[in-house]
């Protein structure tokens, strides 16, 4: 079922840029002014974004922050193409011509939900941990990276049991928001786990009662190596999970349909668009 914000509430605008910052690995962190997508925005939807006026071809890129009162988006995005070398080149002040928020947000059921965001699944990952602050939920964040992370990693101030000894680091805005959180990953870094985002995960499963357990849902967005082993890791303990896929796009809005991936129904395999009936579906269903 398509959420009633989807399809009249994409906004086309001519977002300003407000910051550029860039990050080890040809990460970047940008900042636009973008309020009536600022307004609607929800965790798990992205805008598409014309990188520059000689490339017509708009770029996905999840939202991973929205402020409605300052009219604000952050978007994370890395350097991988010739459209984003392009996008890294533009400069505070500048225009982008921008589409969103656009897709099928998260929704967020359970009492535990367990966040897990890999290199540029991160954002929709702490768009959902923001959203939770101060609510009933007890939202746990794993984010993992190949490369240094798009933040200064910081000892978390928030006691997580069940992680292995000598897993501290947090990202920094998360402990500010008092939301716990551990990163991974397979290179040496102080503090992080040497592992899969999964594996530390399955470490934290493992040391909560049934009771708790069953108050865990899992959320996920990353490449899909990852959210396989996501979905692999919630059948292993029989808990719900919703993932975000990532997947090249041409239009964005449903009409292409060149990002279409196959998922299970009710009425047997059917082809569904990630831009519009996603990005985010039952896990259970497309792995």
């Amino acid at each position: 079922m398509k959420h009633p914000t989807q399809r009249d509430s994409i906004f086309l605008e001519d977002a300003r840029i407000l910051e550029h910052h860039a990050y080890p690995g040809d990460q970047h962190i940008l900042r636009l002014e973008s309020p009536r997508c600022a307004a609607s925005a929800r965790p798990g939807q992205f805008v598409h974004l014309t990188v520059d006026p000689q490339r017509p071809m708009r770029r996905p890129i999840s939202i991973m922050r929205a402020s409605a009162e300052e009219g604000w988006i952050d978007l994370l995005y890395k350097q991988v193409g010739e459209g984003t070398r392009l996008l890294a080149a533009r400069t505070t002040g500048e225009f982008l011509s921008s589409l969103g928020p656009i897709g099928t947000p998260f929704e967020i059921r359970e009492k535990r939900p367990l966040l897990i965001g890999g290199g540029v699944g991160m954002p929709p990952m702490i768009f959902v941990a923001e959203s939770l602050k101060g609510s009933e939920h007890q939202p746990v964040v794993i984010l993992g990276s190949e490369v240094p992370f798009p933040f200064n990693p910081h000892p978390s101030q928030i006691l997580l049991p069940g992680v292995p000894d000598g897993v501290i680091a947090t990202m920094p805005l998360l402990d500010d928001w008092n939301i716990p959180c551990r990163l991974a990953s397979q290179q040496d870094m102080a503090g992080v786990h040497q592992g899969y985002v999964t594996d530390l995960a399955r470490h934290w499963l493992n040391s909560l009662d049934e009771q708790a357990r069953n108050e865990v849902g899992l959320y996920a967005c990353g490449p899909h190596p990852m959210l396989e082993s996501v979905v692999s890791l919630a059948r292993e303990f029989a808990l719900p999970v919703q993932v975000s896929l990532e997947e090249f796009m041409a239009c964005g809005v449903g009409g292409c349909a060149g990002c279409s991936v196959e998922v299970q129904t009710e009425n047997g395999p059917a082809m569904q668009r990630v831009c519009v009936d996603g990005p985010v579906f039952d896990g259970y269903r497309v792995f």
